[in-house]
C-alpha cells in the first residue's frame, strides 16, 4: 500500500506541470504540441528512482516555459514597439494634414477677403454710375423741358389771339357736355337702381320659393322618420297619450349617428329611442340644403294605439 502511495503523487505532479503547459502555448497562439518523452514507471523500482525521474521531468518542462515565456515577451515588446513607431508616424501625418488645412483656410480666407474688396469696390463704381446717369438725365430733362418751353412760349405768343377767340367756344362746349353727361350719369344711376331693385326682387323671390322647398322636402323626410320610428316601435297601451321629445343625429347615409331624449314619459322615450336605434337607418335627402337642415332633427313622437 505505502509502495502505491509513492507512486500516484508524482504522476500527479507530472500531469499538473503539463496542465500548465499546455494552457500558457495556448495563450501565446504558438502552442506546438509535443509529445513529451514517457515516463516508464516500473512497479518493481525502488521510491528513489521514481522520484528522480520525476524530478527531471519537471526541470526539463520549467526550462521549455521559462523559453517560451520569454518568446512571448520578446514578441509582445516588438509588437509594442512596431504600434509606437505607427502611431509616432500617424501622429506626424496629422500633423502636417493639420498644417495643411491651416494654410488652406487662410489662403481661402484670403481669397474671400478679396472677393469682398472687389464687391464692394464694384458697388461703389455702379453707385458712382448710376449718380453720374442720374445727374446726365437730369441735365438732359433740364435742357430739354428749356427747349419746350422757349417753344411753347413762341406758340403762345402765335396763338394768343385764335386761343382766346376759341376759349369762350371751348368752355360753352365743356359746359354743355358736362351737363350733358350729368343727365346721362343720373339715367343710368337710376336704371342700374331699378335693376338692383329687381334683381334683389328676383333674388328673394328664388330664395323664399327655394325655402318653401326645402322646408317641404324638411316635412317629407320627418314625416317618412315619424313612419319609420312608428314601424320599429313596440307600443302599448300605458303609453296612450303620451309622448317624447326626441334629437336624433343622422349622417348623410342616413345612418343614426346617435339618439337623445328630452322631455317626456321615460318609459315612452326608453322605447322611441330603441325604435330609432333599431331602424339603424332613417329616409334622409339627396339635396344638400336640405341635409344640412336635417342632420340634427328633433321631433315629438307619440305612439299610434
Amino acid at each position: 500500500m505505502a509502495k502505491t502511495e509513492s507512486l500516484t503523487l508524482p504522476l500527479i505532479y507530472s500531469i499538473a506541470i503539463h496542465a500548465v503547459i499546455a494552457v500558457v502555448l495556448l495563450i501565446s497562439f504558438e502552442f506546438t504540441p509535443s509529445t513529451p518523452e514517457a515516463v516508464e514507471i516500473n512497479l518493481e523500482q525502488s521510491d528513489l528512482d521514481v522520484s528522480e525521474e520525476v524530478v527531471s521531468a519537471v526541470t526539463v518542462d520549467k526550462a521549455k516555459i521559462q523559453q517560451q515565456a520569454e518568446k512571448i515577451r520578446e514578441r509582445k515588446a516588438e509588437e509594442k514597439a512596431a504600434e509606437q513607431r505607427r502611431m509616432q508616424a500617424l501622429e506626424k501625418r496629422a500633423a502636417e494634414v493639420r498644417r495643411a488645412r491651416e494654410r488652406e483656410e487662410q489662403r481661402l480666407a484670403e481669397i474671400e477677403r478679396q472677393q469682398e474688396l472687389e464687391k464692394k469696390e464694384a458697388a461703389e463704381a455702379r453707385k458712382q454710375a448710376a449718380q453720374e446717369k442720374k445727374e446726365a438725365e437730369r441735365l438732359a430733362q433740364e435742357r430739354a423741358e428749356a427747349e419746350a418751353a422757349a417753344k411753347a412760349a413762341e406758340k403762345r405768343k402765335r396763338e394768343a389771339e385764335e386761343a382766346e377767340r376759341k376759349a369762350a367756344e371751348e368752355r360753352r362746349k365743356r359746359e354743355e357736355e358736362r351737363r350733358k353727361r350729368e343727365q346721362q350719369q343720373r339715367e343710368a344711376a337710376e336704371r342700374e337702381a331699378q335693376l338692383q331693385e329687381e334683381m334683389e326682387a328676383e333674388r328673394a323671390r328664388r330664395q323664399a320659393a327655394r325655402q318653401r322647398q326645402i322646408l317641404t322636402e324638411l316635412e317629407k323626410y320627418q314625416a317618412l322618420i315619424q313612419q319609420t320610428i312608428q314601424r320599429n316601435w313596440n307600443v302599448d297601451e300605458s303609453m296612450k297619450g303620451k309622448s317624447c321629445e326626441l334629437t336624433i343625429q343622422v349622417a348623410a347615409s342616413g345612418f343614426v349617428k346617435s339618439v337623445t331624449t328630452g322631455n317626456g314619459d321615460p318609459n315612452v322615450c326608453r322605447s322611441a329611442q330603441n325604435a330609432v336605434l333599431k331602424a339603424t337607418t332613417l329616409p334622409v335627402s339627396d339635396n344638400p340644403e336640405v341635409y344640412e337642415q336635417m342632420s340634427t332633427i328633433k321631433l315629438t313622437v307619440k305612439p299610434q294605439l
